[in-house]
């Protein structure tokens, strides 16, 4: 039986990007001599630029509410027909915050320097992101919440993971990066409880104080840091930077949802956003989008290699300065993608193309 992917597409340039991950998953496929179903979301989902377009407060509140409830449903079909993974273009933030707490997501990404790996986890399941507006007169009021139950499953997800990553089990450090000092404790008993239950040490801190700490002396050389989803946003691009890792316009991200329903459903997208200012040009990065496909076909289509092939043509085309204008290229989107397929051989098959 062939694997299914499932595929979520948002507007901006979702529509294009959606394009491209199906053409390069199936040359991936071919190459492998495999073959990878894709079933599609019906619906297309609103990003934050065409909500502001179309519609005003109330509006916008109705659509963000019915694409949450669409693209909830969606997972949650796709998780009971046995879909693993799904590849979601960028849709309004709003509206994905409302089904992460739903569904009870983390979002994983392992940047590596020279001498130290470093394992964020994201919680998107709680917190402010993950919170609820009240529109009264002249005001917004926005309401969220902290559970011992979910603080428990990010815990035990990311300490699960870290085994997983450094299978020796030997992990350095485990930090939490959130605002405790203003939960009355509460936070402090949960994870002290956690951490008893799974036989590690976790430091809570205040986010400020992690940050001072990364700059002072960098990571220990196997270092878990579990944050709000607030603080870690914007951390990453800065984490990457520090760190020597790729720009965050070049990478693809992965989300696990943890809720009995979608358990073990995981879900990745570009960590760049729906760039609706190059929607219909021909220009976006595809990157993080071509890895994106490296990945899933590789985990979840039974193609082992791919994401080494797809980094060997990746090199090939930086080595041509085969790029898009935001990497200093001088190529359209349709050309980086048709120079990556044509490059595509399995691993130890030399790759004969003529020099431009």
């Amino acid at each position: 039986m062939e694997p299914v992917i499932g595929l979520a597409v948002g507007r901006g340039t979702g529509p294009e990007l959606a394009a491209i991950f199906e053409r390069v998953l199936h040359r991936i496929a071919d190459v492998h001599s495999v073959q990878i179903g894709i079933t599609r979301s019906e619906r297309v989902y609103h990003s934050y630029s065409s909500l502001k377009a179309d519609a005003g407060i109330e509006r916008i509140r109705e659509l963000t509410r019915e694409d949450a409830d669409h693209y909830a449903e969606f997972c949650r079909r796709q998780a009971a027909l046995g879909v693993p993974a799904i590849f979601r273009t960028a849709i309004n933030a709003q509206s994905l915050s409302l089904v992460r707490r739903r569904l009870q997501a983390v979002k994983v990404d392992v940047i590596s320097a020279p001498d130290a790996s470093l394992l964020l986890v994201r919680d998107e399941a709680q917190g402010f992101s993950t919170g609820e507006n009240t529109h009264v007169p002249g005001a917004l009021i926005r309401t969220m919440a902290f559970s011992r139950e979910i603080t428990e499953k990010v815990v035990a997800f990311a300490v699960r993971r870290a085994r997983q990553e450094w299978p020796d089990g030997d992990i350095d450090e485990i930090v939490m990066a959130y605002r405790f000092h203003l939960l009355d404790g509460a936070l402090d008993e949960w994870v002290a409880e956690s951490a008893a239950r799974h036989g590690v040490e976790i430091r809570l801190c205040r986010p400020d104080a992690v940050s001072r700490d990364l700059i002072e002396r960098g990571p220990r050389p196997r270092t878990v840091i579990i944050a709000g989803d607030e603080w870690a946003d914007i951390m990453h691009a800065v984490l990457l930077d520090r760190f020597g890792a790729e720009r965050r316009e070049n990478l693809c991200t992965e989300n696990v949802y943890l809720h009995f329903e979608v358990a073990g459903l995981v879900e990745y997208q570009t960590a760049h956003g729906s760039a609706d200012d190059l929607e219909g040009k021909d220009a976006v990065n595809p990157v993080a989008t071509i890895r994106a496909a490296a990945v899933i076909a590789e985990r979840h289509g039974g193609c082992a290699g791919a994401v080494r092939m797809v980094e060997h043509g990746l090199e090939t085309l930086r080595r041509r300065d085969i790029g898009t204008p935001d990497v200093g290229g001088r190529h359209s989107t349709t050309a980086v993608v048709d120079a990556l397929l044509d490059v595509l051989e399995p691993e130890g098959r030399p790759v004969l193309v003529a020099e431009p």
